[in-house]
């Protein structure tokens, strides 16, 4: 029995990682952007966000500008997340698919060369596109720092 539930999880794990979005081979110019407003028309069209429940975090001054761990979450019912910033020559950093029935909540690592804004956009499951952003300083050094 034990081995039979294993292996549907395992199944069902597969089908969600199957059903992701490649938003990299979809929406090619959104990595190419070089400013938020462009990667965000590129990703999802001509969208007006509005604020919404999201929980984006960051140091306030980031010592080293090659790794700052970055954590966006929210209760907002959604399809996909995105990261943005506005420090670096490309401004689209990273897209979650959010998979039926789990919570958005992502933590990763980002380079930024210089202080900026990262902008988390949320798109719900209700249609609507909801955002946040945060500030951020890179102390001297950016990247190499």
């Amino acid at each position: 029995m034990k081995k039979s539930i294993l292996s549907l999880v395992a199944v069902a794990a597969m089908t969600v990682s199957l059903s992701a979005t490649d938003y990299r081979a979809e929406k090619p110019d959104a990595w190419t952007a070089h400013d938020v407003p462009t990667a965000v028309k590129a990703l999802y069209g001509a969208i007006t966000p509005v604020d919404g429940d999201i929980k984006l975090k960051a140091p306030k001054v980031a010592s080293n500008g090659g790794s700052i761990p970055v954590s966006v979450s929210t209760d907002i019912p959604a399809k996909s997340v995105a990261l943005l910033q506005d420090a670096n020559p490309e401004a689209a950093v990273v897209v979650f698919t959010v998979p039926e029935g789990a919570v958005a909540d992502f933590a990763l690592k980002i380079k930024m060369k210089k202080s900026g804004t990262i902008t988390a956009i949320v798109e719900g499951k209700d249609g609507k596109f909801y955002s946040t952003k945060l500030a951020l300083e890179v102390a001297l050094g950016g990247c190499e720092g």
